[in-house]
């Protein structure tokens, strides 16, 4: 057996960069899908052109992908997102499974946040969900993005629910603000999955 791969997901604004920080501490490779996304989207890589054949080329500046561009346009529509989607999603799952792939370390977090939206809860062994509530989400994204609530309120919405999360999870980082405590799961986790990845080789 290769990699056992653990995939971290959760809401926006649930913390999933401060847990996959946590185990990055402890020596576990940390793949993420968002930056890969990014990488997929720079001149020369095989998204730009699908996305600007599909949006229009009003999206470049300077060759470059305009992001925040192409989020004004899908964020109202949901047909253009499933479109940005279905050109996305499959290079960065393909992304993912040729860099999981090349890791040797014994298990690796592959932090995709929207893994059950996507239907791709198969691409992992284990799912490790970050939770908080609606609120401290709510709260977090606003200081960290300045976005509004309504606008945040929108994104959670379509997201999965927290209870569809955690019910479809294997383990759970409860990350309501007490950083010790998340450290402490985190530290829990690492040891159990360690163990895990010895055993299946």
């Amino acid at each position: 057996m290769g990699l056992l791969r653990i995939g971290l997901t959760g809401g926006i604004g649930s913390g999933k960069s401060t847990v996959a920080r946590a185990f990055a501490a402890r020596g576990v490779p940390v793949l993420d899908a968002d930056e890969i996304a990014r990488e997929l989207v720079q001149p020369g890589m095989p998204a730009i052109g699908s996305i600007v054949a599909a949006f229009g080329s009003e999206l470049l500046r300077g060759g470059q992908l305009d992001r925040a561009a192409l989020r004004e346009v899908v964020f109202h529509d949901d047909r253009k997102r499933l479109q940005l989607e279905g050109i996305l999603h499959p290079l960065v799952y393909r992304e993912l499974a040729l860099r999981a792939a090349q890791l040797s370390e014994p298990y690796g977090i592959l932090c995709i946040p929207l893994l059950l939206e996507t239907g791709r809860r198969d691409f992992v062994d284990r799912l490790l969900v970050v939770d908080c509530p609606v609120a401290l989400q709510i709260e977090r994204v606003m200081r960290r993005d300045g976005s509004s609530e309504d606008t945040i309120r929108r994104i959670i919405a379509r997201q999965a629910s927290r209870e569809e999360r955690v019910a479809a999870a294997d383990d759970v980082i409860l990350n309501d603000g007490e950083p010790a405590a998340v450290e402490c799961s985190v530290e829990r986790l690492d040891a159990v999955y360690r163990l895990w990845a010895r055993r299946a080789r």
